[in-house]
């Protein structure tokens, strides 16, 4: 396994632990307990993350990226989908052109 996803593993974890924390005390269950500000940080931190990689700013890229997966895997959890069920999307995906896979959508 390689380190990032042993990190994204370990993070997860976390984050699945933090529901049955106090709000008043974590981060994390404040953002698990209202779905909606989790998703509207998880846009913000994608908009910090495009800014980053246009200005080629590698270390704020970096920075923002993991930003970005924190919150993607705070929304993840508060709609209860599994990183299983995100793997099995793209393990379905695998071996089709994206240009393919983007009209098979309609």
């Amino acid at each position: 396994m390689s380190r990032f996803a042993e990190v994204v593993q370990r993070l997860a974890a976390t984050i699945e632990s933090r529901k049955a924390a106090d709000a008043g005390a974590s981060y994390t269950a404040q953002l698990l307990a209202s779905p909606t500000k989790a998703a509207k940080k998880l846009g913000e931190e994608a908009v910090e993350t495009v800014i980053a990689a246009l200005e080629a700013d590698t270390d704020a890229l970096a920075a923002e990226s993991a930003d970005l997966i924190y919150h993607w895997l705070v929304v993840l959890a508060a709609a209860g989908v599994s990183l299983d069920e995100v793997a099995a999307k793209l393990e379905a995906r695998e071996g089709t052109s994206g240009l393919a896979e983007k009209a098979s959508r309609g």
